[in-house]
């Protein structure tokens, strides 16, 4: 137990813009891969779409970092990465779940919480980082100090372990067994008021 607690203590979140990204895009879809377990045939369409993510508007992302050894060359691990960015029109995941949501329960609602909206697109850590809570802390990190009244994003519809940390730092479901266009899995739509709920992990 008190290693873990000495892990956690050493993992580092640092933030990074477009540029950034870009240049650790493709650590970040190995953390991915490793976390997903997608079939290989998927990764180069995944890597495009985090591509054009950065594009977006008032885009950042957190990368957790453990560092190597403080006398070896070895660089700091990326272990996690969480990004996500302003909704706006012209996104195919806003309009996509944002019509849905109209059409579920009204053009008030769905204005409510997609009009001025922190779309978090990718939360991931590597299998032998989980469950330690450096998830939790990029959550909190990424929606500390937005402008945005609101944070939503999708998760798989099952009783996953990311499903229960969204609920737990204050999300919402939104619309479940939702199947986006072209898709067979079923998501969860959640969103959460900014700021979260709870205090940050330290």
């Amino acid at each position: 137990m008190e290693r873990f607690a000495n892990l956690r203590k050493v993992i580092q979140l640092r933030r990074v813009g477009p540029v950034g990204f870009a240049a650790v895009l493709d650590i970040v879809l190995g953390v991915y891969a490793a976390a997903m377990r997608p079939p290989e045939d998927q990764l180069a369409g995944r890597r495009a779409i985090m591509r054009n993510h950065a594009t977006y508007p008032d885009f950042t992302c957190l990368l957790a970092e453990a560092p190597g050894p403080p006398d070896g060359p070895e660089p700091a691990e990326i272990v996690g990465f969480a990004y996500g960015f302003h909704g706006a029109p012209g996104q195919w995941w806003h309009d996509v779940v944002r019509r849905a949501l109209e059409d579920l329960s009204g053009a008030p609602a769905s204005e409510d919480w997609f009009g001025d909206a922190l779309e978090i697109a990718e939360v991931h850590v590597l299998p032998g980082h989980q469950s330690r809570g450096v998830g939790r802390r990029m959550l909190h990190e990424i929606c500390a100090g937005r402008r945005e009244r609101t944070a939503v994003l999708s998760t798989h519809d099952a009783p996953t372990a990311a499903r229960h940390l969204y609920r737990d730092v204050g999300f919402e479901d939104l619309m479940t067994r939702f199947t986006f266009p072209g898709g067979y899995e079923d998501y969860v739509i959640a969103g959460a008021r900014l700021p979260l709920a709870g205090a940050a992990p330290a």
